[in-house]
């Protein structure tokens, strides 16, 4: 039963479903409610590689990030909350674009309608974040989901396409 839900991409779907629902949860949530500098502080006390991340700085949005400006355990968090929203999006892609392909049947409409409803799921998150006390909602954030959702995607669509010429 698993094998053939798997195949009619109805497993996919569900898939999807459930990161949606961890995506909406999430976005309920205050900053503080997530925050893990407590957590982030016992487990790097020592602050690992502090002197290798000093010399990075960069612009996100109109924020600076560096540790001079956020500190060493504010930005390590930041990257932890970045990877959560690429890969979180990454997952999302994917199921979109396993749960899609066996019934549109074309890889690449597939892949279009799959990146656009991750990308659509990724505004419509954002939107919910500003509902949300305490939170910031972020065009940026859109697009690195939009970036996780499309790695995800492409890299399915290589996989296809490459297990598709060794089938012939």
């Amino acid at each position: 039963m698993l094998k053939k839900a798997r195949k009619n991409g109805n497993f996919y779907f569900v898939f999807s479903l459930v990161i949606m629902a961890v995506l909406f949860y999430s976005s309920a949530q205050t900053y503080e409610t997530q925050s893990q500098l407590s957590l982030l502080e016992r487990l790097l006390s020592n602050e690992p590689f502090k002197e290798t991340l000093e010399n990075v700085s960069f612009q996100y949005a109109d924020d600076v990030v560096s540790i001079e400006e956020k500190g060493y355990f504010s930005f390590v968090e930041f990257f932890i909350r970045k990877l959560a929203h690429f890969g979180s999006y990454f997952l999302l892609g994917s199921g979109f674009f396993l749960s899609l392909l066996p019934k549109i049947k074309t890889i690449g409409f597939a892949a279009f309608f799959s990146w656009l409803s991750a990308t659509g799921y990724a505004g419509m998150d954002e939107f919910h974040q500003m509902l949300t006390q305490d939170r910031t909602p972020l065009f940026q954030d859109v697009m690195l989901d939009s970036f996780g959702a499309l790695t995800a995607i492409l890299l399915c669509c290589l996989i296809f396409s490459r297990t598709k010429r060794r089938a012939l």
